[in-house]
Protein backbone atom coordinates (compact mmCIF):
# COMPACT_ATOMS: atom_id res chain seq x y z
CA UNK A 1 0.00 0.00 0.00
CA UNK A 2 1.48 3.36 -1.05
CA UNK A 3 2.25 5.69 1.79
CA UNK A 4 1.63 2.97 4.38
CA UNK A 5 3.24 3.18 7.81
CA UNK A 6 3.22 1.38 11.14
CA UNK A 7 4.12 2.63 14.62
CA UNK A 8 7.22 1.17 16.28
CA UNK A 9 8.79 1.20 19.70
CA UNK A 10 12.13 2.90 20.31
CA UNK A 11 13.11 1.21 23.55
CA UNK A 12 12.28 4.20 25.77
CA UNK A 13 11.77 3.47 29.46
CA UNK A 14 8.04 2.84 30.11
CA UNK A 15 8.24 5.04 33.20
CA UNK A 16 8.89 8.03 30.95
CA UNK A 17 5.80 7.42 28.84
CA UNK A 18 3.27 9.13 31.10
CA UNK A 19 2.15 12.77 31.00
CA UNK A 20 -0.06 14.77 33.35
CA UNK A 21 -2.91 16.28 31.36
CA UNK A 22 -3.68 19.64 33.04
CA UNK A 23 -7.17 19.65 31.53
CA UNK A 24 -8.27 16.40 33.16
CA UNK A 25 -5.78 15.95 36.02
CA UNK A 26 -5.11 12.39 34.80
CA UNK A 27 -1.86 10.81 33.74
CA UNK A 28 -1.99 9.74 30.10
CA UNK A 29 0.25 7.46 28.08
CA UNK A 30 2.08 9.00 25.18
CA UNK A 31 3.01 6.75 22.22
CA UNK A 32 6.69 6.02 21.69
CA UNK A 33 7.65 8.57 24.34
CA UNK A 34 6.48 11.50 22.24
CA UNK A 35 3.11 13.16 22.81
CA UNK A 36 0.89 13.10 19.76
CA UNK A 37 0.91 16.57 18.26
CA UNK A 38 -2.20 17.55 16.31
CA UNK A 39 -1.40 18.65 12.80
CA UNK A 40 -2.77 21.87 11.45
CA UNK A 41 -6.19 20.93 10.05
CA UNK A 42 -6.26 20.89 6.27
CA UNK A 43 -8.54 23.54 4.77
CA UNK A 44 -11.32 21.85 2.83
CA UNK A 45 -11.67 24.99 0.75
CA UNK A 46 -8.36 24.19 -0.92
CA UNK A 47 -8.87 20.80 -2.54
CA UNK A 48 -5.99 18.56 -3.47
CA UNK A 49 -4.88 18.84 -7.12
CA UNK A 50 -7.36 17.25 -9.46
CA UNK A 51 -10.00 16.93 -6.76
CA UNK A 52 -13.62 17.50 -7.70
CA UNK A 53 -14.93 17.40 -4.14
CA UNK A 54 -17.59 20.09 -3.69
CA UNK A 55 -16.61 23.26 -1.86
CA UNK A 56 -18.49 23.45 1.44
CA UNK A 57 -20.99 26.26 1.72
CA UNK A 58 -21.84 28.08 4.91
CA UNK A 59 -24.65 26.80 7.03
CA UNK A 60 -24.52 23.17 5.90
CA UNK A 61 -24.70 20.96 8.99
CA UNK A 62 -22.48 18.13 7.63
CA UNK A 63 -19.78 20.64 6.66
CA UNK A 64 -18.90 21.60 10.22
CA UNK A 65 -15.33 21.06 11.26
CA UNK A 66 -13.88 20.69 14.73
CA UNK A 67 -11.36 23.04 16.20
CA UNK A 68 -7.74 21.89 16.59
CA UNK A 69 -7.06 20.75 20.10
CA UNK A 70 -4.18 21.91 22.27
CA UNK A 71 -1.83 19.14 23.41
CA UNK A 72 -1.09 18.65 27.08
CA UNK A 73 2.21 20.12 28.21
CA UNK A 74 4.82 17.67 29.41
CA UNK A 75 6.53 18.27 32.76
CA UNK A 76 9.87 20.01 32.42
CA UNK A 77 12.71 17.53 31.90
CA UNK A 78 14.86 16.91 34.91
CA UNK A 79 12.50 18.64 37.33
CA UNK A 80 12.83 17.38 40.91
CA UNK A 81 11.29 18.37 44.22
CA UNK A 82 13.16 19.92 47.16
CA UNK A 83 16.65 21.42 47.45
CA UNK A 84 18.43 18.18 46.84
CA UNK A 85 20.11 18.20 50.32
CA UNK A 86 20.24 14.73 51.80
CA UNK A 87 18.82 14.38 55.34
CA UNK A 88 20.07 12.05 58.07
CA UNK A 89 18.26 8.73 58.17
CA UNK A 90 15.79 8.32 61.02
CA UNK A 91 15.10 4.96 62.61
CA UNK A 92 11.75 3.68 61.41
CA UNK A 93 9.09 2.56 63.81
CA UNK A 94 7.33 -0.82 63.31
CA UNK A 95 4.23 1.01 62.05
CA UNK A 96 6.26 3.00 59.56
CA UNK A 97 7.95 -0.20 58.38
CA UNK A 98 4.55 -1.77 57.82
CA UNK A 99 3.40 1.27 55.90
CA UNK A 100 6.59 1.21 53.87
CA UNK A 101 6.13 -2.42 52.89
CA UNK A 102 2.46 -1.84 52.13
CA UNK A 103 3.31 1.19 50.00
CA UNK A 104 6.06 -0.72 48.23
CA UNK A 105 3.68 -3.55 47.44
CA UNK A 106 1.11 -1.12 46.11
CA UNK A 107 3.83 0.56 44.06
CA UNK A 108 4.80 -2.75 42.51
CA UNK A 109 1.17 -3.40 41.59
CA UNK A 110 0.84 0.04 40.02
CA UNK A 111 4.15 -0.35 38.22
CA UNK A 112 3.20 -3.75 36.82
CA UNK A 113 -0.19 -2.31 35.80
CA UNK A 114 1.41 0.59 33.96
CA UNK A 115 3.85 -1.77 32.27
CA UNK A 116 0.89 -3.91 31.19
CA UNK A 117 -0.89 -0.87 29.76
CA UNK A 118 2.29 0.30 28.05
CA UNK A 119 2.84 -3.16 26.57
CA UNK A 120 -0.65 -3.21 25.05
CA UNK A 121 -0.53 0.39 23.90
CA UNK A 122 2.81 -0.18 22.19
CA UNK A 123 1.57 -3.43 20.67
CA UNK A 124 -1.62 -1.86 19.32
CA UNK A 125 0.29 1.17 18.05
CA UNK A 126 2.65 -1.14 16.20
CA UNK A 127 -0.29 -3.01 14.65
CA UNK A 128 -1.93 -0.01 13.02
CA UNK A 129 -1.48 0.57 9.30
CA UNK A 130 -2.08 4.10 8.04
CA UNK A 131 -2.30 5.70 4.60
CA UNK A 132 -1.52 9.33 3.88
CA UNK A 133 -4.48 10.58 1.83
CA UNK A 134 -3.27 14.17 1.58
CA UNK A 135 -5.86 16.86 2.20
CA UNK A 136 -8.86 14.55 1.90
CA UNK A 137 -10.77 13.96 5.13
CA UNK A 138 -10.26 15.50 8.56
CA UNK A 139 -7.34 15.69 10.98
CA UNK A 140 -9.79 15.78 13.89
CA UNK A 141 -11.02 12.47 15.30
CA UNK A 142 -14.47 13.83 16.14
CA UNK A 143 -15.59 17.29 15.17
CA UNK A 144 -18.49 19.18 16.70
CA UNK A 145 -20.94 18.38 13.90
CA UNK A 146 -21.93 15.10 12.23
CA UNK A 147 -19.16 12.62 11.38
CA UNK A 148 -18.95 10.48 8.24
CA UNK A 149 -16.70 7.42 8.24
CA UNK A 150 -16.20 5.31 5.11
CA UNK A 151 -15.67 1.59 5.72
CA UNK A 152 -14.09 -0.07 2.66
CA UNK A 153 -14.05 -3.83 2.17
CA UNK A 154 -11.06 -4.57 -0.06
CA UNK A 155 -11.42 -7.74 -2.15
CA UNK A 156 -7.69 -8.41 -2.46
CA UNK A 157 -7.14 -12.20 -2.46
CA UNK A 158 -3.88 -12.39 -0.51
CA UNK A 159 -3.87 -14.64 2.53
CA UNK A 160 -4.40 -18.34 3.21
CA UNK A 161 -7.51 -19.76 1.54
CA UNK A 162 -8.58 -16.48 -0.09
CA UNK A 163 -7.59 -17.39 -3.63
CA UNK A 164 -10.75 -19.49 -4.01
CA UNK A 165 -12.86 -16.33 -3.99
CA UNK A 166 -11.57 -15.06 -7.34
CA UNK A 167 -8.60 -13.55 -9.17
CA UNK A 168 -5.51 -14.44 -7.14
CA UNK A 169 -3.39 -12.07 -9.25
CA UNK A 170 -5.29 -9.07 -7.87
CA UNK A 171 -2.70 -7.67 -5.45
CA UNK A 172 -4.33 -4.28 -4.78
CA UNK A 173 -8.03 -5.15 -4.64
CA UNK A 174 -11.11 -3.04 -5.29
CA UNK A 175 -13.80 -1.35 -3.19
CA UNK A 176 -15.91 -4.50 -2.96
CA UNK A 177 -18.06 -3.82 0.13
CA UNK A 178 -18.45 -0.16 1.06
CA UNK A 179 -20.39 1.29 4.00
CA UNK A 180 -20.81 4.97 4.81
CA UNK A 181 -21.26 5.37 8.58
CA UNK A 182 -23.03 8.69 9.30
CA UNK A 183 -23.02 9.67 12.99
CA UNK A 184 -25.46 12.44 13.97
CA UNK A 185 -24.24 15.69 15.46
CA UNK A 186 -25.90 14.96 18.82
CA UNK A 187 -24.57 11.35 18.71
CA UNK A 188 -28.11 10.04 19.34
CA UNK A 189 -28.34 8.05 16.11
CA UNK A 190 -26.36 6.75 13.16
CA UNK A 191 -27.04 5.56 9.61
CA UNK A 192 -25.04 2.83 7.86
CA UNK A 193 -25.43 3.26 4.10
CA UNK A 194 -24.27 0.45 1.81
CA UNK A 195 -22.95 1.48 -1.62
CA UNK A 196 -23.26 -1.28 -4.28
CA UNK A 197 -19.98 -2.14 -5.93
CA UNK A 198 -21.76 -2.36 -9.32
CA UNK A 199 -23.17 1.17 -9.08
CA UNK A 200 -22.34 3.02 -12.30
CA UNK A 201 -20.87 6.43 -11.50
CA UNK A 202 -18.25 8.83 -12.82
CA UNK A 203 -15.14 8.66 -10.64
CA UNK A 204 -13.58 12.12 -10.04
CA UNK A 205 -9.95 13.12 -10.49
CA UNK A 206 -7.80 12.46 -7.45
CA UNK A 207 -4.23 12.54 -6.21
CA UNK A 208 -2.52 9.60 -4.49
CA UNK A 209 0.67 9.56 -2.41
CA UNK A 210 3.37 7.20 -3.67
CA UNK A 211 5.81 5.11 -1.64
CA UNK A 212 8.66 7.53 -2.38
CA UNK A 213 6.68 10.47 -0.98
CA UNK A 214 5.74 11.91 -4.34
CA UNK A 215 2.17 12.41 -5.52
CA UNK A 216 0.43 11.06 -8.60
CA UNK A 217 -2.48 12.82 -10.27
CA UNK A 218 -5.00 10.23 -11.42
CA UNK A 219 -7.62 11.32 -13.97
CA UNK A 220 -11.21 10.43 -13.29
CA UNK A 221 -13.39 8.33 -15.56
CA UNK A 222 -14.76 10.08 -18.65
CA UNK A 223 -17.76 7.77 -18.74
CA UNK A 224 -19.74 6.02 -16.01
CA UNK A 225 -17.90 3.05 -14.53
CA UNK A 226 -18.37 0.68 -11.60
CA UNK A 227 -17.99 2.21 -8.16
CA UNK A 228 -15.58 -0.54 -7.07
CA UNK A 229 -12.96 0.89 -9.44
CA UNK A 230 -12.68 3.97 -7.21
CA UNK A 231 -10.00 2.02 -5.32
CA UNK A 232 -7.08 0.02 -6.70
CA UNK A 233 -7.51 0.86 -10.39
CA UNK A 234 -4.80 3.11 -11.91
CA UNK A 235 -3.25 3.52 -8.46
CA UNK A 236 -6.31 5.01 -6.76
CA UNK A 237 -6.04 5.02 -2.96
CA UNK A 238 -8.77 5.22 -0.28
CA UNK A 239 -8.74 9.01 -0.63
CA UNK A 240 -9.99 8.56 -4.20
CA UNK A 241 -12.86 6.39 -2.90
CA UNK A 242 -13.69 9.05 -0.32
CA UNK A 243 -13.85 11.72 -3.04
CA UNK A 244 -16.09 9.46 -5.13
CA UNK A 245 -18.50 9.03 -2.22
CA UNK A 246 -18.45 12.78 -1.62
CA UNK A 247 -19.39 13.33 -5.27
CA UNK A 248 -22.24 10.82 -5.04
CA UNK A 249 -23.72 12.00 -1.73
CA UNK A 250 -22.57 15.64 -1.42
CA UNK A 251 -21.38 14.77 2.10
CA UNK A 252 -17.88 15.35 3.43
CA UNK A 253 -16.22 12.09 4.43
CA UNK A 254 -13.99 12.56 7.49
CA UNK A 255 -12.19 9.22 7.84
CA UNK A 256 -11.84 5.81 6.28
CA UNK A 257 -11.27 2.30 7.60
CA UNK A 258 -10.31 -0.44 5.17
CA UNK A 259 -10.38 -4.16 5.82
CA UNK A 260 -9.68 -7.23 3.71
CA UNK A 261 -10.80 -10.87 3.72
CA UNK A 262 -8.40 -11.72 6.54
CA UNK A 263 -9.94 -9.03 8.75
CA UNK A 264 -13.35 -10.68 8.52
CA UNK A 265 -11.86 -13.97 9.67
CA UNK A 266 -9.85 -12.57 12.58
CA UNK A 267 -12.46 -10.11 13.87
CA UNK A 268 -15.34 -12.59 13.77
CA UNK A 269 -13.18 -15.05 15.69
CA UNK A 270 -12.01 -12.44 18.22
CA UNK A 271 -15.59 -11.57 19.23
CA UNK A 272 -16.38 -15.26 19.73
CA UNK A 273 -18.45 -15.67 16.58
CA UNK A 274 -21.32 -13.74 15.02
CA UNK A 275 -24.92 -14.96 15.15
CA UNK A 276 -26.76 -15.10 11.82
CA UNK A 277 -30.18 -16.46 10.91
CA UNK A 278 -31.47 -17.98 7.67
CA UNK A 279 -35.04 -18.77 6.67
CA UNK A 280 -33.73 -21.42 4.26
CA UNK A 281 -30.52 -23.44 4.38
CA UNK A 282 -27.64 -22.43 2.08
CA UNK A 283 -25.41 -24.99 0.42
CA UNK A 284 -22.85 -23.48 -1.92
CA UNK A 285 -20.46 -26.39 -2.03
CA UNK A 286 -19.82 -25.93 -5.76
CA UNK A 287 -20.33 -22.17 -6.06
CA UNK A 288 -16.97 -20.98 -4.75
CA UNK A 289 -17.74 -19.89 -1.17
CA UNK A 290 -18.16 -23.41 0.25
CA UNK A 291 -20.89 -22.14 2.56
CA UNK A 292 -23.05 -24.83 4.18
CA UNK A 293 -25.45 -23.45 6.79
CA UNK A 294 -28.78 -24.82 8.05
CA UNK A 295 -31.97 -22.81 8.39
CA UNK A 296 -32.42 -20.98 11.66
CA UNK A 297 -29.72 -19.45 13.83
CA UNK A 298 -26.00 -20.22 13.51
CA UNK A 299 -22.88 -18.73 15.05
CA UNK A 300 -20.15 -18.28 12.47
CA UNK A 301 -16.54 -17.14 12.58
CA UNK A 302 -13.35 -17.35 10.57
CA UNK A 303 -13.71 -18.93 7.13
CA UNK A 304 -17.46 -19.46 7.55
CA UNK A 305 -17.96 -15.76 8.30
CA UNK A 306 -16.08 -14.75 5.15
CA UNK A 307 -18.02 -17.28 3.07
CA UNK A 308 -21.28 -15.88 4.46
CA UNK A 309 -20.35 -12.34 3.40
CA UNK A 310 -19.10 -13.39 -0.04
CA UNK A 311 -21.95 -15.75 -0.91
CA UNK A 312 -24.81 -14.82 -3.25
CA UNK A 313 -25.86 -18.31 -4.38
CA UNK A 314 -29.17 -19.53 -3.01
CA UNK A 315 -30.40 -16.00 -2.27
CA UNK A 316 -33.62 -14.56 -3.71
CA UNK A 317 -32.15 -13.12 -6.93
CA UNK A 318 -28.55 -14.22 -6.40
CA UNK A 319 -27.54 -10.59 -6.91
CA UNK A 320 -25.07 -8.23 -5.29
CA UNK A 321 -28.01 -6.38 -3.70
CA UNK A 322 -29.15 -9.63 -2.04
CA UNK A 323 -25.63 -10.12 -0.74
CA UNK A 324 -25.63 -6.57 0.66
CA UNK A 325 -28.73 -7.51 2.67
CA UNK A 326 -26.82 -10.41 4.22
CA UNK A 327 -23.84 -8.19 4.92
CA UNK A 328 -26.01 -5.62 6.71
CA UNK A 329 -27.49 -8.27 8.99
CA UNK A 330 -23.98 -9.58 9.71
CA UNK A 331 -22.77 -6.06 10.55
CA UNK A 332 -25.80 -5.45 12.81
CA UNK A 333 -25.18 -8.74 14.62
CA UNK A 334 -21.49 -7.94 15.11
CA UNK A 335 -22.38 -4.49 16.48
CA UNK A 336 -24.74 -6.17 18.97
CA UNK A 337 -22.03 -8.65 19.96
CA UNK A 338 -19.48 -5.90 20.50
CA UNK A 339 -21.85 -3.70 22.49
CA UNK A 340 -23.47 -6.41 24.61
CA UNK A 341 -20.67 -8.96 25.14
CA UNK A 342 -17.31 -7.34 24.44
CA UNK A 343 -17.07 -3.73 25.61
CA UNK A 344 -17.53 -4.69 29.28
CA UNK A 345 -14.92 -7.48 29.19
CA UNK A 346 -11.32 -6.21 29.32
CA UNK A 347 -9.87 -9.51 28.07
CA UNK A 348 -12.27 -9.73 25.12
CA UNK A 349 -11.80 -6.06 24.37
CA UNK A 350 -8.03 -6.46 24.18
CA UNK A 351 -8.38 -9.47 21.88
CA UNK A 352 -10.73 -7.55 19.60
CA UNK A 353 -8.52 -4.45 19.67
CA UNK A 354 -5.49 -6.58 18.79
CA UNK A 355 -7.32 -8.27 15.92
CA UNK A 356 -8.85 -5.02 14.68
CA UNK A 357 -5.63 -3.02 14.65
CA UNK A 358 -3.84 -5.86 12.83
CA UNK A 359 -6.59 -6.09 10.23
CA UNK A 360 -7.56 -2.49 9.54
CA UNK A 361 -5.90 0.25 7.52
CA UNK A 362 -6.96 3.79 8.45
CA UNK A 363 -6.18 7.41 7.64
CA UNK A 364 -3.68 9.29 9.80
CA UNK A 365 -6.49 11.29 11.42
CA UNK A 366 -7.45 8.20 13.43
CA UNK A 367 -4.15 6.34 13.18
CA UNK A 368 -3.38 5.69 16.85
CA UNK A 369 -4.90 3.54 19.64
CA UNK A 370 -6.01 6.61 21.59
CA UNK A 371 -7.78 8.10 18.58
CA UNK A 372 -9.49 4.83 17.69
CA UNK A 373 -10.52 4.42 21.35
CA UNK A 374 -12.01 7.93 21.36
CA UNK A 375 -13.97 7.07 18.23
CA UNK A 376 -15.12 3.71 19.63
CA UNK A 377 -16.28 5.24 22.92
CA UNK A 378 -18.34 7.86 21.09
CA UNK A 379 -19.95 5.33 18.78
CA UNK A 380 -20.60 3.00 21.70
CA UNK A 381 -22.99 5.56 23.22
CA UNK A 382 -25.52 5.15 20.41
CA UNK A 383 -28.53 2.97 21.23
CA UNK A 384 -28.76 -0.05 18.92
CA UNK A 385 -32.34 0.78 17.97
CA UNK A 386 -31.13 4.13 16.65
CA UNK A 387 -28.61 2.62 14.22
CA UNK A 388 -30.28 2.32 10.80
CA UNK A 389 -28.89 0.13 8.01
CA UNK A 390 -29.93 0.67 4.40
CA UNK A 391 -28.67 0.56 0.82
CA UNK A 392 -28.31 3.54 -1.51
CA UNK A 393 -31.56 3.53 -3.54
CA UNK A 394 -30.75 2.20 -7.01
CA UNK A 395 -32.49 0.74 -10.05
CA UNK A 396 -31.38 -1.50 -12.91
CA UNK A 397 -29.12 0.18 -15.45
CA UNK A 398 -31.44 1.14 -18.35
CA UNK A 399 -28.48 1.20 -20.76
CA UNK A 400 -28.06 -2.58 -20.48
CA UNK A 401 -30.42 -5.00 -22.31
CA UNK A 402 -29.85 -7.52 -19.51
CA UNK A 403 -28.91 -5.37 -16.52
CA UNK A 404 -25.94 -6.47 -14.45
CA UNK A 405 -25.15 -3.05 -13.01
CA UNK A 406 -27.27 -0.41 -11.29
CA UNK A 407 -27.69 3.39 -11.33
CA UNK A 408 -28.91 5.80 -8.68
CA UNK A 409 -32.67 5.99 -8.24
CA UNK A 410 -33.34 9.56 -9.46
CA UNK A 411 -36.17 10.11 -6.95
CA UNK A 412 -35.27 8.20 -3.79
CA UNK A 413 -31.47 8.59 -3.75
CA UNK A 414 -31.51 12.42 -3.54
CA UNK A 415 -34.00 12.19 -0.66
CA UNK A 416 -31.74 9.83 1.30
CA UNK A 417 -28.71 12.02 0.64
CA UNK A 418 -30.73 15.12 1.56
CA UNK A 419 -31.65 13.63 4.92
CA UNK A 420 -28.01 12.84 5.68
CA UNK A 421 -26.85 16.25 4.46
CA UNK A 422 -29.27 17.91 6.88
CA UNK A 423 -28.57 15.36 9.65
CA UNK A 424 -32.18 14.12 9.69
CA UNK A 425 -32.53 10.87 11.61
CA UNK A 426 -34.06 7.76 10.06
CA UNK A 427 -35.08 6.64 13.54
CA UNK A 428 -37.56 7.89 16.11
CA UNK A 429 -35.12 9.54 18.49
CA UNK A 430 -35.92 12.15 21.10
CA UNK A 431 -36.83 15.46 19.47
CA UNK A 432 -35.09 18.54 20.80
CA UNK A 433 -36.83 21.90 21.17
CA UNK A 434 -40.15 20.29 20.24
CA UNK A 435 -42.30 23.18 21.39
CA UNK A 436 -40.29 25.71 19.36
CA UNK A 437 -40.51 23.50 16.29
CA UNK A 438 -44.26 23.06 16.70
CA UNK A 439 -44.71 26.82 16.99
CA UNK A 440 -42.63 27.39 13.85
CA UNK A 441 -44.50 24.67 11.96
CA UNK A 442 -47.78 26.43 12.76
CA UNK A 443 -46.71 29.22 10.39
CA UNK A 444 -47.49 26.89 7.49
CA UNK A 445 -51.03 26.29 8.73
CA UNK A 446 -53.80 28.49 7.34
CA UNK A 447 -55.25 29.76 4.06
CA UNK A 448 -53.20 30.12 0.86
CA UNK A 449 -53.28 32.96 -1.65
CA UNK A 450 -53.47 32.32 -5.38
CA UNK A 451 -50.09 32.14 -7.10
CA UNK A 452 -51.04 35.16 -9.20
CA UNK A 453 -51.52 37.18 -6.01
CA UNK A 454 -47.99 36.63 -4.70
CA UNK A 455 -45.67 39.66 -4.67
CA UNK A 456 -42.04 38.83 -3.96
CA UNK A 457 -38.55 40.23 -4.49
CA UNK A 458 -35.87 37.55 -4.96
CA UNK A 459 -32.28 38.05 -3.78
CA UNK A 460 -29.25 35.74 -3.88
CA UNK A 461 -27.68 35.45 -0.43
CA UNK A 462 -25.37 32.49 -0.96
CA UNK A 463 -27.09 30.30 -3.54
CA UNK A 464 -25.59 29.25 -6.90
CA UNK A 465 -24.57 31.95 -9.33
CA UNK A 466 -27.60 33.29 -11.19
CA UNK A 467 -30.00 31.66 -8.71
CA UNK A 468 -32.17 34.78 -8.31
CA UNK A 469 -32.73 35.19 -12.05
CA UNK A 470 -33.35 31.45 -12.55
CA UNK A 471 -35.88 31.44 -9.72
CA UNK A 472 -37.61 34.51 -11.12
CA UNK A 473 -37.96 32.88 -14.55
CA UNK A 474 -39.26 29.65 -12.97
CA UNK A 475 -41.83 31.48 -10.81
CA UNK A 476 -43.13 33.50 -13.74
CA UNK A 477 -43.20 30.85 -16.47
CA UNK A 478 -43.84 27.63 -14.55
CA UNK A 479 -45.69 28.63 -11.39
CA UNK A 480 -47.78 31.63 -12.47
CA UNK A 481 -46.23 34.26 -10.19
CA UNK A 482 -45.98 37.36 -12.43
CA UNK A 483 -45.51 39.89 -9.61
CA UNK A 484 -41.97 38.79 -8.83
CA UNK A 485 -38.70 40.67 -9.34
CA UNK A 486 -34.98 39.93 -9.32
CA UNK A 487 -33.16 42.20 -6.88
CA UNK A 488 -29.68 40.70 -7.48
CA UNK A 489 -27.31 39.88 -4.64
CA UNK A 490 -28.37 40.33 -1.02
CA UNK A 491 -26.48 42.89 1.13
CA UNK A 492 -25.02 39.99 3.11
CA UNK A 493 -24.97 36.22 2.80
CA UNK A 494 -27.44 34.19 4.88
CA UNK A 495 -27.01 30.76 6.47
CA UNK A 496 -30.20 29.38 4.94
CA UNK A 497 -32.95 30.44 2.57
CA UNK A 498 -35.43 32.78 4.27
CA UNK A 499 -38.74 34.44 3.38
CA UNK A 500 -39.53 37.71 5.19
CA UNK A 501 -43.12 38.93 5.11
CA UNK A 502 -45.68 41.06 6.95
CA UNK A 503 -48.50 39.52 9.02
CA UNK A 504 -51.07 40.41 6.35
CA UNK A 505 -48.95 38.56 3.74
CA UNK A 506 -49.07 35.21 5.58
CA UNK A 507 -51.34 33.64 2.94
CA UNK A 508 -48.88 34.63 0.20
CA UNK A 509 -45.96 33.27 2.27
CA UNK A 510 -47.66 29.88 2.74
CA UNK A 511 -48.38 29.58 -0.98
CA UNK A 512 -44.81 30.50 -1.95
CA UNK A 513 -43.52 28.00 0.65
CA UNK A 514 -45.66 25.33 -1.02
CA UNK A 515 -44.34 26.20 -4.49
CA UNK A 516 -40.68 26.25 -3.46
CA UNK A 517 -40.70 23.55 -0.81
CA UNK A 518 -39.61 25.93 1.93
CA UNK A 519 -39.41 24.55 5.48
CA UNK A 520 -41.31 26.28 8.27
CA UNK A 521 -37.97 27.46 9.66
CA UNK A 522 -37.47 29.60 6.53
CA UNK A 523 -40.54 31.74 7.29
CA UNK A 524 -39.69 35.01 9.09
CA UNK A 525 -42.89 36.98 9.85
CA UNK A 526 -42.70 40.64 10.76
CA UNK A 527 -44.85 42.53 13.25
CA UNK A 528 -46.32 45.33 11.10
CA UNK A 529 -48.73 44.95 8.19
CA UNK A 530 -47.53 46.04 4.74
CA UNK A 531 -49.24 48.06 2.04
CA UNK A 532 -50.95 46.07 -0.71
CA UNK A 533 -48.21 46.74 -3.27
CA UNK A 534 -45.24 45.99 -1.00
CA UNK A 535 -43.60 42.64 -1.88
CA UNK A 536 -42.24 39.97 0.40
CA UNK A 537 -38.46 39.35 0.39
CA UNK A 538 -37.09 35.90 -0.55
CA UNK A 539 -33.33 35.50 0.08
CA UNK A 540 -31.78 32.34 -1.37
CA UNK A 541 -29.13 30.70 0.83
CA UNK A 542 -26.56 27.89 0.43
CA UNK A 543 -29.31 25.28 0.96
CA UNK A 544 -30.96 26.39 -2.29
CA UNK A 545 -29.96 24.04 -5.12
CA UNK A 546 -31.90 25.24 -8.13
CA UNK A 547 -35.36 26.45 -9.12
CA UNK A 548 -37.93 23.68 -8.82
CA UNK A 549 -35.97 21.63 -6.28
CA UNK A 550 -37.51 21.76 -2.76
CA UNK A 551 -35.37 23.58 -0.22
CA UNK A 552 -36.76 21.67 2.78
CA UNK A 553 -35.03 18.35 3.50
CA UNK A 554 -37.34 15.33 3.35
CA UNK A 555 -38.52 14.05 6.72
CA UNK A 556 -38.77 10.46 5.54
CA UNK A 557 -38.19 8.37 2.46
CA UNK A 558 -39.72 5.08 1.40
CA UNK A 559 -36.69 2.77 1.27
CA UNK A 560 -36.07 -0.63 2.82
CA UNK A 561 -34.16 -0.34 6.07
CA UNK A 562 -33.36 -2.26 9.22
CA UNK A 563 -31.99 -1.42 12.65
CA UNK A 564 -29.09 -2.86 14.62
CA UNK A 565 -31.31 -4.12 17.47
CA UNK A 566 -33.48 -6.25 15.15
CA UNK A 567 -32.78 -9.97 14.94
CA UNK A 568 -34.25 -11.13 11.64
CA UNK A 569 -33.69 -14.17 9.47
CA UNK A 570 -32.34 -13.67 5.96
CA UNK A 571 -34.74 -14.77 3.23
Amino acid sequence: MDGESRGQTDGTDPADQWLLNPETGDYELRPNGIPEQPETPRPRSAPRPGSTAPDPGPGRVPRQRGRPTTPAEAPAPGHTRGSGRRKRKQKKSARKKALLWTGSGLGLVLLSGSAFVYYWYDRLYGNISTVDIGDVGSDTVLKDGPVNILVIGNDVRTGKGNEKYGNRDNVTGHADTTLLFHVAEDRSNATVLSIPRDLMIKIPDCTAKQSDGSTKDIPGSTIATKFNESFGVNGRDPGCTMLTVEKITDLEVDHFMMFDFNAVKTLSTAVGGVKVCLEKPIKDLDGGSGLDLPSGESTIQGEDALSFLRNRHGLKNESDLDRIGMQQKFVASMIRRLKEDTLDSPSKLLDVADAATKSLTVDKGIGSPSKLLTLARELGKIDLKNITLMTVPVRDNPAEPTPVTVVLDPVKAPKVFGMLQNDVSFTEVKKKDKEAKDKQAALLEGPRAEASGIRVDVLNGGGPQGAAQDTLAWLRTSEGVPKSANKGNAPAEVDRTRLEYAPNQADQARKLADLMGLPASALKPGTTDAAATVPMTLTLGPDFKKAGVPVAPPKKVDVEQSHADEKMCQE
